[in-house]
């Protein structure tokens, strides 16, 4: 099964934020069809994680994440370090901001 556009992904994925009581913005668009996708979830009290992608299900094409720092939360400076680099290496990536004090990502998170 093939994975959906990014950009319908992107756009479900932050109404599904917004009705759900969040808050979500576009910090960046990438490449409508498949450019990778990373949100960054700021729970408006000092805690912040980033989320890149992570392996796919090939079964059912659906998007998995990996945090993208050690510790269960970071930084800002982490985040614009990584994401910059990220942004050098492939200039097609999108970035989602997602605003929760409830830390309710959404996101299917695997690995450690």
């Amino acid at each position: 099964m093939a994975r959906l556009r990014s950009d319908i992904w992107v756009s479900a994925y932050m109404r599904t934020q917004e009705i759900g009581g969040g808050f979500a913005t576009l910090r960046r668009r990438g490449a409508a069809e498949a450019g990778a996708v990373f949100v960054v979830l700021d729970c408006l009290d000092g805690r912040l994680a980033l989320f890149a992608p992570g392996p796919s299900d090939e079964t059912y094409g659906e998007r998995r994440f990996v945090r993208a720092h050690k510790a269960e939360w970071t930084d800002s400076a982490e985040i614009a370090a990584r994401l910059a680099r990220e942004v050098q290496r492939d200039p097609d990536l999108w970035i989602v901001d997602v605003e929760r004090r409830d830390g309710a990502h959404g996101l299917e998170v695997v690995g450690g």
